[in-house]
């Protein structure tokens, strides 16, 4: 028989059960929301041995410092076309991040497309298609190819955290991003992108928000 005392036991332990309950989930909410380093996963994040600059910091350091320097300007996202290539009014897209990383770095990555593309035009236009060198190293497509051809390529599988690092240029089916040093709970990096003009130009933890269709590292300019 439940007596008025046990039932009230129950009835405390039930509450306790409730909060302690709470008071879980809330730290795992909390705990997994906390950006982590590579260190926190047993491993150490990859050091370029190229410093393009001269200023004592390796690249890869180099272009996650300049894309999240980038962002913090707050560019507008919106394609336009501009005369000489650069955008001159706050405006942009994702692929104005990845430039402005390796600008960062020490590398003007149009000219080193536009060269690449005069020497091997067929690599970047199959079909004959004339190039625009206003507008051929804003294009994701065009990217993936310089990438391709003188980044090293790595797998696009996130199974093992320790694959992806800071400074790792991801490619999506229509989109590009930079891979920075901060990472999510189960150690992934995040990525610094401009997303759209809803979501911004931001840092967040989005690297499996759409497929991926390639992962590159660049090892400096003599590789191009």
């Amino acid at each position: 028989m439940i007596t008025k005392e046990l039932l009230s036991r129950y009835r405390v332990l039930f509450i306790m059960l409730i909060i302690v309950g709470i008071a879980i989930i809330v730290h795992i909410a909390v705990w997994g929301a906390q950006p982590r380093t590579a260190a926190d996963f047993g491993f150490s994040d990859e050091v370029s041995p190229c410093d393009a600059d001269g200023d004592g910091v390796d690249d890869f350091a180099d272009m996650v410092a300049g894309a999240r320097a980038y962002i913090a300007t707050n560019p507008v996202y919106e394609s336009k076309y501009f005369a000489g290539g650069y955008p001159t009014d706050g405006t942009g897209v994702c692929t104005d991040v990845i430039w402005q990383a390796f600008a960062a770095a020490g590398y003007t990555l149009k000219d080193m497309v536009d060269a690449d593309i005069g020497a091997n035009h067929s690599a970047y236009f199959p079909d004959g298609k004339a190039s625009d060198s206003n507008i051929n190293f804003r294009r994701v497509k065009t990217l993936a190819v310089f990438f391709e051809r003188h980044a090293r390529s790595l797998p696009i599988s996130t199974d093992e955290p320790s694959d992806w690092m800071p400074g790792d240029v991801v490619v999506y089916e229509k989109h590009i991003a930079i891979c920075s040093d901060r990472r999510n709970a189960l150690g992934l990096p995040y990525i610094i992108h401009h997303g759209s003009l809803e979501d911004g130009a931001v840092e967040v933890d989005r690297l499996t928000a759409a497929k991926i269709v390639g992962h590159y590292r660049f090892y400096g300019k003599s590789a191009a």
